[in-house]
């Protein structure tokens, strides 16, 4: 497949019955809708357009999205909206904290958009968001995913600092797509970033999706270099898709190759593998506070 157009040759394909999913309900689903938007949160479910959204909602679960919903990079896979961002909210981190507390959440996962034009990357609000949910819900355990921060260090050294039990950083595709999948990302730079955040101690996380037009062996050598790069827990997921404007699915990935896949890595090291086609990254993220 061309490296230059990665959607060359690619003909639109049907979505197979395995990836169907139920449609959100429940008193559960209902009570995370009003209180994301009783506090003008915003989630990643939604942002995302993540197929697990019912399930999670439905479970009293949502991955809080800060910084806002406008990213500052255009992503081929993401439908998060890119552009301009507004001007930074201070008070987000607390309204996160307030909502985790109302719906009495164990386990909470935090991610962001890009915020390139930002000096610290969102750093500043990253700490004051970690901060405001450990006051109000001592108890809870915390996911933070976050992006590369343009390989300035010091600004992810500063939600290092922090320690929230997991830190997730997503390479989501192999090295020769990356150019086109992630477009302002780079390969080696999420490895560096996932190496500095193994070698701090915390629990390390990162994700890949399947479907773009990957080769076997490249999913074998991008498995590999995550574990390399002391990568403890990997979610395998089949991309979808979002829109017509997105990069098109090149294949839909069977079941049953999940499940290899998830030996295989667990094969290697890994402490935790969540393979499948509907696992996105925070699905299950409770499970991966626990040592196994």
């Amino acid at each position: 497949m061309s490296e230059t157009n990665i959607s060359e040759n690619i003909q639109r394909v049907k979505k197979p019955d395995w990836l169907r999913v139920k449609l959100p309900s429940g008193a559960n689903y209902s009570m995370v809708r009003e209180t994301v938007n009783t506090h003008k949160l915003h989630t990643i479910c939604q942002s995302g357009n993540c197929p697990n959204m019912g399930e999670c909602w439905g479970a009293g679960t949502a991955t809080f999205m800060i910084l806002g919903n406008i990213c500052t990079r255009s992503c081929g896979f993401c439908s998060v909206a890119t552009g301009r961002p507004l001007a930074v909210d201070y008070a987000e981190p607390m309204r996160v904290a307030e909502s985790v507390r109302i719906m009495k959440v164990k386990h909470c996962v935090i991610t962001c958009v890009d915020r390139d034009d930002l000096e610290d990357g969102g750093a500043l609000v990253w700490a004051m968001t970690i901060r405001a949910v450990r006051k109000l819900n001592p108890s809870t355990t915390m996911e933070t995913l976050v992006g590369d921060f343009a390989g300035q260090w010091q600004n992810l050294q500063k939600v290092i600092d922090e320690k929230p039990e997991v830190i997730s950083h997503n390479i989501e595709t192999v090295r020769r797509l990356t150019k086109q999948v992630r477009v302002q990302a780079k390969y080696d730079r999420s490895l560096e970033a996932l190496r500095i955040i193994s070698a701090s101690g915390a629990r390390t996380k990162s994700g890949i999706m399947l479907g773009l037009g990957e080769t076997n062996d490249e999913v074998l050598e991008t498995i590999d270099d995550l574990r390399n790069a002391g990568v403890q827990v990997l979610t395998i997921g089949q991309y979808l898709q979002p829109t017509k404007e997105h990069l098109p699915v090149a294949e839909f990935i069977h079941p049953d190759r999940f499940a290899e896949l998830r030996e295989i890595a667990l094969s290697k090291g890994f402490m935790f593998v969540e393979s499948g086609p509907l696992v996105r990254s925070s699905y299950h993220a409770e499970k991966h506070v626990v040592r196994a």
